[in-house]
């Protein structure tokens, strides 16, 4: 088969098209991914052709005020292209990388969407996404949550309209839905279904686990001795001022643990004290190193989260911005990690949270039995699986 996929390329989104991506290209299939420049090599080595992504924030900035919208406008003029040489079976494209999807509507092909995280759209009952607030324990709760479900509706008809706007400027017809940038052929949803609170899903839409890859990185030596190791893994992309690891640092030394902290390849400003039961390195492979923890500390992006959970450790969750808070939120209901809100940051409540993290035998368990679920369920297979079917229905 011939498959097109793209994602741009921050590594939430890029490491789980690229474990998709290698997977397809494991079984033979010719597969081209539109990704950032950084992750060509990547791409490359993993059998993949890679097409270069235009690269532009998805977000709008000071620097670079053009909007969402406007952005994937353009971008569809150079992916267009690359979606017709490629003349793919199906095309399958990141939640917020709507250019492939787009290019391949406009082509004429089957679009599936990706989504390297829970899904935005929470069951009826629940709170709004990335409020950071937990499911509901009563039927009270629920009916309290739904009395803001207009208000949330006017802001993904807003969306709608804006997304309706661009498929207009492409020649494309409006859709009628409010998320119209997930595909109504096949969704997949790259996250634990432990992770998701309760509902009936749509037939076209599988949770299938999450989408495990990283670079290639050589392994970094472990702070000597027995005890109880924990691995401090900031976020790459938020905590310029490394809030997180300063804090961990100040509060973690003394305690009966080894820990491994890292700065994740961004500069770590002005003196730091390294306690004696701390080794601080530059960069952890996570797949090398979590297995052999007790516990993870982390902002709680979704990759660290669920490769904490793969590897069988709890997790320590200090949500800075954009969906941690959801992810956060999502742990904690699932049972197998400890919340420490941002705001309430401190060497003492890190120091605190981690000695009831290590304490609480529960969570261990629970965050064993992700890791077992992982280990019974192939989520790269199972997504292509899916797609190959997706593929296969296009040629029926």
């Amino acid at each position: 088969m011939r498959l097109f996929l793209g994602a741009f390329g921050d590594p939430g989104h890029a490491f789980p098209m690229l474990a998709l991506g290698s997977e397809l290209a494991r079984r033979g299939h010719a597969v081209t991914m539109e990704t950032w420049s950084r992750w060509k090599d990547d791409v490359e080595a993993a059998g993949m052709r890679f097409a270069a992504a235009p690269e532009y924030p998805v977000f709008p900035t000071t620097e670079r005020p053009m909007t969402m919208y406007e952005a994937v406008v353009r971008a569809v003029s150079r992916t267009r292209p690359a979606v017709a040489e490629a003349r793919p079976d199906v095309v399958v494209h990141d939640i917020l990388t709507l250019a492939p999807a787009l290019a391949g509507e406009l082509e004429g092909v089957p679009v599936a969407t990706l989504i390297p995280h829970v899904h935005p759209a929470p069951p009826s009952g629940a709170p709004p996404y990335s409020f950071g607030a937990r499911w509901p324990r009563t039927a009270l709760g629920r009916r309290m949550w739904r009395q803001l479900d207009p208000l949330v509706e006017r802001g993904l008809r807003y969306g709608q309209r804006e997304l309706n706007d661009t498929r207009a400027q492409l020649g494309l017809p409006p859709v009628e839905r409010v998320h119209g940038g997930l595909s109504e052929q096949l969704v997949l949803v790259g996250t634990y279904p432990q992770l998701e609170y309760p509902r009936d899903w749509p037939a076209h839409t599988h949770v299938v686990g999450p989408l495990l890859w990283e670079p290639q990185s050589e392994p970094v030596e472990l702070p000597p001795g027995e005890a109880p190791l924990v691995l401090v893994a900031p976020s790459t992309a938020q905590d310029r001022a490394h809030r997180l690891l300063r804090a961990a640092l100040a509060g973690l030394g003394g305690l009966p643990i080894r820990v491994l902290a890292t700065w994740n390849r961004r500069p770590l400003e002005g003196p730091v004290t390294v306690p004696d039961n701390t080794r601080l390195v530059e960069w952890v492979s996570y797949s090398r190193t979590m297995p052999q923890c007790a516990l993870v500390v982390c902002h709680v992006g979704h990759g660290t989260m669920v490769r904490a959970l793969h590897s069988g450790a709890a997790v320590v969750a200090c949500p800075v911005a954009g969906d941690m808070g959801e992810n956060a939120a999502r742990l904690d209901w699932a049972g197998a990690g400890v919340r420490l809100p941002w705001r309430l940051l401190t060497p003492a409540t890190v120091r605190l949270a981690v000695e009831r993290a290590l304490s609480e035998p529960a969570l261990t368990r629970r965050a064993g039995e992700l890791a077992a679920w992982s280990a019974a369920n192939d989520a790269a297979a199972r997504a292509a699986d899916l797609v190959e079917r997706l593929a296969r229905e296009r040629g029926a």
